[in-house]
């Protein structure tokens, strides 16, 4: 498809402050190096650490030791890999390939073992691996469990991106919020967030609806607005993995029509969050077991997760050269991108 023209991402109106840990930009330097060193990039390494993702962590986690922000944005870079190397094979065609790589990393994620030899030295299983045991280290059993579940989700969910593109039918607009919930990829990197800043809250705080809720806001947030940042990209390659796009296809918008109407969803997701955040509050101080180290925590987490939003946005528009990149724009893979790192047998 042709590049989208005069195309400009909108004001979402975040109503949120936002504090960046001061190591940001170290973070990112040590994260890229870290890519390098585990060869999961081999070139054009520069426009690798354009993404940002010591200042995504940093702005996430500005209050956490900087050795969590530095583990988080090796975790994002780790991340940011593997979606483009999963993007990579699907447009080659090898999509088979990616099964081998997946089952060892799930197997790593259940077992802390690889049976393969060979799928062990896989860039992408060595460098999980490595993650994994520093991330899961930190972590309480319960927040373990949750990052352990957290993580299958995340590979399923490319799995159906997959099979999207892959002919099996455009996904409705409901369908297509829930997938993007976990296709993001955030909620492992809550957990990791949520530890990084010596919070564990029980496991039936997690669990209440009222927390589930503003959980599912957050994420729509964060996803609805970067499916709007990169939606020339997606546009241009064909990839209907996108709100924008759906919006367009299923209500018959045009596509600036559609980037104005997930604006107003976003919008009215924000007005949503704010009520819902309201609710927990109200429902944690009716409860007489909430005493106040329980529900100074839940404030925290609530702050963070405002951190989230606000700052994902920022670092879209001001830190990430990812979306204002040509090549991009263009639909076309990032230079980085191994072709030979999964390669079908």
């Amino acid at each position: 498809m042709p590049p989208l023209q005069n195309f400009s991402v909108p004001d979402f109106h975040l109503p949120f402050g936002n504090a960046k840990h001061p190591l940001a930009a170290r973070a990112n330097a040590e994260a890229t190096s870290w890519v390098v060193r585990h060869e999961l990039v081999t070139s054009a390494v520069d426009q690798f650490a354009g993404i940002g993702c010591g200042h995504l962590a940093g702005r996430v986690s500005g209050d956490a030791p900087y050795e969590r922000v530095l583990l988080l944005a090796q975790w994002m870079a780790w991340s940011f890999v593997l979606d483009d190397q999963h993007d990579h094979l699907i447009r080659k065609g090898e999509v088979a390939a990616w099964r081998p790589v997946v089952g060892a990393i799930t197997e790593y994620l259940d077992t802390g073992r690889i049976t393969s030899p060979d799928l062990a030295r896989n860039p992408l299983v060595s460098g999980f691996a490595e993650l994994c045991d520093r991330i899961l280290a930190g972590l309480s059993p319960d927040a373990a469990t949750r990052y352990r579940t957290h993580v299958r989700l995340v590979l399923a969910s490319l799995d159906q991106e997959a099979g999207n593109r892959g002919g099996s039918g455009r996904p409705t607009v409901e369908e297509y919020i829930l997938l993007r919930r976990h296709s993001s990829q955030i909620l492992p990197m809550m957990d990791m967030v949520e530890a990084g800043l010596g919070l564990d809250l029980p496991q039936y705080v997690h669990e209440m609806r009222e927390l589930r809720q503003l959980v599912a806001s957050v994420l729509d947030v964060i996803s609805w607005g970067n499916d709007v940042f990169s939606l020339p990209k997606e546009h241009s390659c064909g990839d209907t993995n996108n709100l924008v796009s759906l919006v367009a296809a299923w209500e018959g918008r045009s596509l600036p029509d559609a980037v104005r109407a997930v604006e107003q969803r976003i919008q009215v997701r924000i007005e949503e969050y704010l009520a819902g955040r309201r609710r927990l509050f109200e429902v944690l101080d009716a409860d007489p077991s909430t005493d106040p180290p329980l529900r100074d925590a839940v404030a925290r987490y609530v702050h963070s997760c405002e951190d989230w939003m606000i700052g994902a946005d920022l670092w879209q528009r001001y830190e990430c050269t990812r979306y204002r990149d040509e090549r991009f724009a263009a639909g076309l893979e990032s230079a980085y991108t191994r072709p030979d790192l999964v390669s079908v047998a």
